[in-house]
């Protein structure tokens, strides 16, 4: 059981990762509002989707474990610092939830790297 636990902790974040990129890559107005307040739309967008999609791979393959739990602690850190900056806790009325996803996400990643921290290369 216990083994299973830091996989399902991968998968989860994972997912949550991949639901977002249809927001991202098909142009939702939504995606593009964030975007465009933060003031890296389009680009910004596709790039960031880019790499939550790499951190979503990594994050499943067991000797990538590390750096895509890495990648998305960045990634979703700078979502965290815009939603607290430029954007707020509520955006378009959601509630607050895209700010509660991401910072799951990165209790989820924080965990996971914490967990495979011994996988790390020495540099």
């Amino acid at each position: 059981m216990k083994k299973h636990i830091p996989l399902a902790i991968r998968i989860i974040t994972a997912l949550i990762l991949l639901q977002t990129l249809r927001f991202k890559f098909t142009a939702h107005p939504d995606s593009v509002y964030i975007f465009q307040k933060i003031g890296l739309e389009p680009t910004g967008r596709i790039l960031i989707g880019l790499l939550e999609l790499l951190a979503s791979i990594l994050l499943l393959i067991p000797k990538t474990i590390w750096a895509g739990a890495l990648l998305t602690i960045g990634v979703i850190g700078g979502a965290i610092f815009f939603h607290l900056t430029k954007l707020g806790i509520e955006v378009n009325n959601d509630n607050g939830l895209l700010f509660i996803t991401a910072i799951t996400t990165f209790v989820l990643a924080s965990t996971t790297l914490f967990l495979y921290r011994k996988t790390i290369p020495s540099l």
